[in-house]
C-alpha cells in the first residue's frame, strides 16, 4: 500500500459539526465516529479555563496528498493547535482486504495503489475490522479459525454509507462495530483472508478489514511462547 493512512481525530463533542463539515468539504466522504471521555486533570483544565467534556473520535482513510491539505486546514481554519480544540494524527496502512474496500475508503481522493507498506523490524500488525453492528461473533469465529487471539470491540457510527452500494455492491447500515485485533505479521494475511471469506461482504457481518503496522508490543508473550 503506498501513501495511505488511517486518520484519527479526537475533538470535543460539541465541535463535531464544524469538523465533519470540514472533512466533507475536503473530500472525505467515509468516516466512522465513536465517543470517549477526556482524562485531563482538573488543574490542567483550570489553567486553560476549560471544562471536562465528552470526546468525539473520528476515523477515516486518507492519502498522503489529502492529509497535507487536511492538516493545513485543521491548523489554519479550525485552529486545532489551540489547547482544548483537539488532535489529529495518521498511521500508515499496510494492507486493505480487497479492491472494493480500497475504492470505498478512497472515494473522491487522488490515490494510486502501490506496493504493500512494510516497516522494518515490525513483528506484529493491528487488524481493524469494520462490520455491521451485532455480528462481531461471526468475525471473531473466522479470525480464531486462523489461530487469531481475542479482539476488542467498540461501537461506532458510519457516515458516507451511501457510497457502499457503488463500490461494494451491498448496502451498509450506519450502526457499526470496529474490532481491533493484534496478530503476528506472518499470520496477518491468513487471518484477513479467513475474515473476508467467512465474515466478508457476502455475510451478514458485511466486514471490511485492513491492517496497520505495530512497531512494539507488550502483553503478547504467551503467543511468543506458543511458537517456541
Amino acid at each position: 500500500m503506498s501513501e495511505l493512512f488511517w486518520m484519527v481525530n479526537i475533538i470535543n463533542r460539541n465541535q463535531s459539526k464544524r469538523f465533519k463539515d470540514f472533512y466533507k468539504e475536503s473530500g472525505i466522504s467515509v468516516m466512522f465516529e465513536t465517543v470517549g471521555a477526556g482524562t485531563a486533570v482538573s488543574e490542567m483544565l483550570d489553567y486553560f479555563g476549560l471544562e471536562a467534556s465528552e470526546k468525539l473520535i473520528l476515523f477515516s482513510v486518507v492519502s498522503g496528498e489529502q492529509w497535507t491539505k487536511i492538516k493545513k486546514g485543521l491548523q489554519n481554519r479550525l485552529k486545532i493547535d489551540i489547547p482544548g480544540t483537539g488532535i489529529a494524527f495518521i498511521i500508515p496502512m499496510s494492507s486493505i482486504g480487497g479492491k472494493k474496500a480500497l475504492l470505498f475508503f478512497t472515494d473522491g481522493q487522488n490515490f494510486q495503489k502501490g506496493e504493500e507498506t512494510v516497516l522494518k523490524n515490525t513483528e506484529n500488525e493491528l487488524l481493524v475490522v469494520i462490520l455491521n453492528q451485532g455480528y462481531s461473533h461471526i468475525v471473531m469465529d473466522a479470525a480464531r479459525s486462523a489461530n487469531a487471539s481475542g479482539g476488542t470491540v467498540i461501537h461506532a457510527k458510519g457516515t458516507g454509507m451511501q457510497q457502499a452500494e457503488q463500490f461494494l455492491g451491498v448496502s451498509l447500515v450506519a450502526e457499526k462495530e470496529i474490532i481491533f485485533l493484534v496478530a503476528k505479521r506472518k499470520d496477518k494475511n491468513r487471518i484477513m483472508r479467513a475474515i473476508m471469506d467467512q465474515a466478508g461482504l457476502e455475510s451478514k457481518a458485511r466486514s471490511i478489514v485492513f491492517s496497520l503496522p505495530v512497531t512494539s508490543t507488550a502483553g503478547m508473550r504467551l503467543l511468543e511462547y506458543d511458537e517456541s
